[in-house]
């Protein structure tokens, strides 16, 4: 059955309510949904993506509580691999489509893998997860997104990326200076648009390219990408933690 979904604020979609929002295709009508399944993620009309939190962190705790059957049996070595094969990859599959949501929304997949740390060191839940982090060399959720986004940026730089990412996205011009030299400093950023609103900043040609100007000038000029994924982790891993 064929199903459609109206995107809008809720001013917007409040004016939907009192009107006929199904589409007629031939002879087939397509009814409305508030929410609806695209590769995998979980859209709901206001794009919040609390509908698609909501129903990855439950799987996640799923994964967990049969982890933790075994966990004493196979050790802190396997459970950590098989945490990494059934739980993070669920954390980080299109958390691309993530940036610049309300801690509130991010934070019921932290909680995810907090509990996941604790669990492969046998901790209790009040015990400082931080330590575990550290010991699994694992970003914090919101630093896994950021490190997504930038990875895209990287492959759009490169060449590697869909037509209509790299369309969207306008580099800097290089400026000149007052002895007349052309100053490439510059050169390898993004211009960053201005989002009329809050909701704006989570457009992926906005997030996108604010992720990639906040690194390092030389880790932007990194040519292999295994190279870069590594020194972009290391990088995030230290502003995570603060660590010098």
């Amino acid at each position: 059955m064929l199903h459609c979904i109206w995107f809008g604020s809720k001013a917007n979609l409040a004016k939907l309510e009192s009107a006929d929002c199904t589409l007629p295709i031939d002879s087939e009508m397509i009814e409305p949904v508030t929410t609806i399944r695209d590769l995998g993620v979980l859209l709901d009309s206001n794009l919040t993506m609390k509908q698609h939190v909501n129903k990855v962190a439950p799987a996640c705790y799923c994964q967990l509580r049969r982890l933790r059957q075994i966990r004493r049996r196979v050790g802190p070595e396997v459970t950590t691999q098989l945490v990494l094969a059934l739980v993070t990859c669920r954390l980080d599959y299109c958390n691309s489509v993530l940036p610049s949501l309300p801690q509130s929304t991010v934070e019921p997949l932290q909680r995810v893998q907090n509990t996941a740390a604790r669990m492969i060191f046998n901790h209790g839940r009040h015990e400082h997860v931080s330590p575990c982090l550290i010991q699994l060399h694992w970003l914090p959720v919101r630093f896994r997104i950021t490190c997504k986004l930038c990875i895209l940026m990287y492959n759009i730089r490169a060449g590697k990326c869909p037509c209509y990412l790299r369309d969207i996205m306008r580099p800097t011009i290089a400026r000149v200076t007052r002895s007349g030299l052309q100053s490439h400093s510059d050169t390898t950023s993004y211009v960053t648009p201005r989002p009329s609103t809050k909701f704006g900043e989570r457009a992926f040609s906005f997030s996108g390219p604010a992720a990639w100007n906040s690194l390092l000038g030389d880790l932007r000029t990194v040519s292999d990408i295994t190279d870069f994924k590594n020194k972009l982790k290391a990088h995030r891993f230290k502003l995570a933690f603060d660590i010098q």
